[in-house]
């Protein structure tokens, strides 16, 4: 029974049989307003490679009405089953289907995705298809190498707002309610989109050497006001300048919308010509720099996936990886090098934030080769991951620095040329890169998609007395990968700078005083090039961030930075050594009360505000987790203390006097605290410069809810204020924050035991649930998660599925007793690997911080 799977063996054997012409898709969503289903009609043209062959389109719906394949109609009762319609007796050559379905709204953000906007009571639609879900809308063959050309027809209310891929037609004047649009060009079914409702829009005009695009930019009215075009325009047209200069393969699609849409699971989608991007894009309060940098990460992202992906395509989901990581190193790359980018310090970032998700990633027993193993559909679902996205980047920038930036551009531009429209296996980019930069990729695609883990590099330094270096050597360390990962531990090539600093007295600054680039392979390698120099204060390897490797400082580089890692003059050597820190404490060679002393003796010389914000959330995960329990409330004391004292004296609207107040506001726990939060909120006291605004306002209910301070009244009151979608999600974060039985009965069962919930507010619910100082409340959990999680991930979609199975997991009773029950589970359970995986993550995180605890306690 293959339920809504599909296994890579399908597809390959439905492949070499079909080839794929075109989609007619018609679609009544004229009830949109009320809900409830929808009439789908497909009609499918393809060619079949043999007469008599088999074969099946997929489809997920409520009701089949009629199926026709060839002018002869099948019953839909014999044939629709498991998501799937079998089609046999196929002719050689020229095939023609036509299903007609009723299809369902949805409010998982899957398939076509339905919300209704509380403050006018309209209903907004919007698809989502990546990996499976084009199905829940049309008839399709739900494999990304099976192209063709999609024309969409809808009827819709009157006067609504209808996008879709081609430009968005003017209906006739005999059909007021009806977009009949253009064909696309051959694309894969998961780009595909629609976008319906009554939106509201700004547009503009991407023109350079007489090419001219129609640019466009979308979101529900009641956002409207928030919605900062001018600056969302600008890094567009940054990326369209930066992409086809480096691509020299002109936007290949007639018009670039971006939709920003409600209720979406992810950051953005890469439909093309159509990107949805989630709402929370659009600030409603002030934000601090960190977030539009992030924001114009994600739009750029998304742009580039416009030629890579949306112009080539992978052929199965196992090359996912290279979709989704050139997509972020081209994205950074072009913050970070663009003419008047807003952020040269992208790669600074980068370190910070998307390499220690990918270090995380590949220290967990789910540990994958970056290219992984995908069998089917269930096993891509789960690997939108650490590796997929985070560690591919950090090995495509490895590979940049490996060929050279002008060969991988060379390359890539061949193989934008040579597969337009088309479908690729790594091998063709490869191939691709090895013919513009002359350099053999065997050896080095295995060692580092191939295999799994992560290196280590340490620096190996021999002085006279006179402080002159006598030897110099990087040890490179391939720990055993963890219990339970594929693979063997392997050392890698790697391309990387080491960087000598040194103290300037004038300035005070640790400033670079040499850099030397350097390929390290094997066990150990010798830098001769720097025997004979002075040792300098600091000797930092991987400087300039250009491998993907753990490194770790020399003793007396560690103790100098200790004490002034706040120092250094720039902010990428300041962020790996803030991410080498963090490393350690996660690996238990840092204790958690000697991580937050380096914390608190260097951020307040730390000027990148990203940087900033990931510490805060750092130092607090350290402390709720990875701290000795005994030790936990005086730490926290000692760094909500701190959260205050910097508030107070940040600059008066500051991006640091926001991200302080946040922090502040996430651990405020003695009642001086708490009484400075309702009175922030009441007005009765000020900070000078803080805007108290509606955002920041939530973050105050919520905490005050979480330690009992605030009910439903005080709830209830907020939402009256802010009677919005985010007002609702932000409401259900507090109430299911209440440190009560009976708040947390009411949250679980919302969650668990009801399927009502739209994946946002569901979100929310879980979000405001769990609370780490709330361990004793939330115990009797541990044992409702492990009876109900299975028969959630049988009924449930995938989405909303694995929000309940990672984020109810026991992960804050931080126990051996938790790893015993879980491990209980695993061995009795039999969950598919898609669930497994998850829960023996989670488990994971358990067991590390139990390690930690331990090395906290010493």
């Amino acid at each position: 029974m293959p339920g809504t799977n599909l296994t890579r063996e399908e597809a390959q054997q439905r492949a070499k049989l079909l080839t794929v012409d075109s989609y007619e898709i018609d679609l009544d969503l004229s009830g949109a307003q009320e809900g409830g289903t929808y009439r789908s009609v497909t009609t499918v043209r393809f060619d079949v490679a043999e007469t008599g062959g088999e074969s099946f389109i997929d489809l997920v719906a409520p009701t089949v009405h009629e199926v026709t394949l060839n002018g002869d109609s099948l019953d839909p009762d014999e044939v629709f089953a498991d998501s799937r319609i079998a089609l046999s007796g196929l002719l050689e050559g020229r095939n023609v289907l036509r299903v007609v379905a009723d299809c369902a709204y949805t409010n998982t953000g899957e398939g076509l995705h339905r919300f209704v906007d509380p403050v006018d009571e309209q209903a907004y639609l919007y698809t989502q298809f990546e990996v499976p879900d084009a199905r829940r809308v049309f008839a399709s063959f739900e494999q990304p190498d099976l192209k063709a050309t999609f024309q969409f027809t809808v009827k819709a209310p009157s006067g609504w707002t209808v996008v879709s891929n081609s430009p968005t037609p003017e209906p006739k004047d005999s059909l007021p309610d009806v977009w009949q649009f253009e064909p696309t060009p051959r694309i894969s079914t998961y780009i595909t989109a629609l976008i319906v409702g009554p939106y509201t829009s700004v547009h503009s005009v991407y023109e350079r050497d007489g090419q001219s695009v129609p640019l466009g930019i979308y979101c529900r009215p009641s956002l409207a006001e928030f919605l900062d075009s001018d600056a969302i325009f600008e890094v567009t047209r940054q990326g369209f300048d930066w992409f086809q200069e480096k691509f020299d393969y002109a936007y290949p699609f007639k018009k670039y919308d971006q939709l920003f849409v409600p209720e979406f699971n992810a950051g953005a989608m890469e439909n093309a010509g159509a990107v949805t991007i989630r709402d929370q894009y659009v600030f409603r309060s002030k934000v601090t720099d960190a977030a539009y940098e992030t924001r114009a990460e994600t739009i750029l992202h998304e742009l580039a996936h416009m030629w890579f992906g949306d112009l080539v395509t992978m052929e199965w989901w196992n090359d996912l990886w290279l979709n989704e990581s050139f997509a972020t190193y081209t994205s950074i790359a072009c913050q970070a090098d663009a003419p008047d980018s807003r952020w040269p310090q992208s790669w600074t970032t980068f370190a910070n934030s998307m390499k220690t998700w990918a270090y995380r990633q590949d220290q967990l027993p789910s540990t994958h080769p970056i290219m992984a193993e995908i069998r089917d559909l269930d096993d891509v679902l789960v690997n939108f991951d650490g590796i997929t996205y985070a560690k591919g980047a950090s090995v495509l920038k490895q590979l940049v620095a490996y060929v050279g930036m002008d060969a991988f551009f060379a390359g890539v531009q061949a193989y934008f040329k040579r597969h337009a429209f088309g479908n690729t296996r790594l091998s063709d980019l490869l191939g691709a890169l090895e013919e513009t930069s002359g350099r053999d990729l065997g050896v080095w695609s295995q060692k580092w998609l191939q295999t799994a883990g992560i290196n280590i590099l340490r620096p190996e330094i021999e002085t006279g007395a006179d402080g002159v270096v006598t030897s110099f050597a990087i040890r490179q360390e391939a720990p055993a990968l963890p219990a339970g990962a594929k693979g063997e531990p392997t050392l890698r090539p790697h391309r990387i700078a080491v960087g000598l600093y040194d103290l300037d007295e004038a300035s005070g600054k640790l400033v670079r005083g040499e850099r030397v680039e350097l390929d390290v392979d094997g066990e150990l390698t010798a830098v001769p090039q720097l025997v004979g120099k002075r040792r300098p204060d600091v000797v930092l390897l991987n400087d300039d961030d250009l491998s993907y490797a753990k490194v770790r400082l020399d003793e007396q580089s560690l103790a100098f930075v200790t004490g002034h890692l706040g120092d250094f003059e720039a902010s990428l050597p300041r962020a790996l050594c803030w991410a080498s820190a963090w490393d350690m404490t996660r690996d238990a060679e840092l204790s958690t009360r000697d991580y937050l002393s380096l914390v608190l003796s260097g951020i307040g010389k730390e000027s990148d505000i990203g940087v900033v914000q990931s510490l805060h959330r750092q130092v607090k995960l350290a402390i709720d987790l990875y701290a000795d329990p005994a030790a936990r409330e005086a730490l926290l004391t000692r760094w909500t203390d701190a959260t205050l004292a910097h508030l107070r004296t940040a600059e008066a609207g500051s991006d640091h006097q926001l991200a302080w107040a946040r922090a502040f506001a996430a651990t405020a726990r003695t009642p001086e605290q708490l009484d400075l939060l309702e009175a922030l909120l009441e007005g009765t006291q000020t900070i000078e410069g803080l805007a108290v605004d509606t955002e920041l306002r939530w973050a105050f209910v919520q905490r005050l809810a979480a330690v009992g301070r605030f009910d439903e009244a005080e709830i209830g009151g907020e939402y009256q204020r802010d009677r919005t979608a985010a007002g609702e999600r932000h409401a259900a974060t507090a109430r299911a924050a209440r440190p009560t039985a009976e708040a947390k009965a009411e949250a679980w069962a919302a969650v668990v035991e009801s399927d009502k919930l739209p994946n946002a507010v569901q979100e929310a619910v879980i979000g405001g649930f769990v609370q780490t100082d709330q361990r004793d409340l939330l115990a009797p959990y541990t044992d409702r998660y492990f009876d109900v999680v299975k028969d959630v991930w049988d009924s449930r979609s995938h989405e909303i599925a694995q929000q309940i199975a990672i984020g109810l997991y026991p992960a804050v009773q931080v126990s051996e007793e938790t790893l015993r029950k879980t491990d209980a589970w695993l061995t009795s359970a039999e969950p598919n690997a898609a669930l497994r995986r998850l829960v023996s993550e989670a488990r994971s995180g358990v067991e590390r911080a139990l390690k930690a605890q331990a090395a906290d306690a010493r």
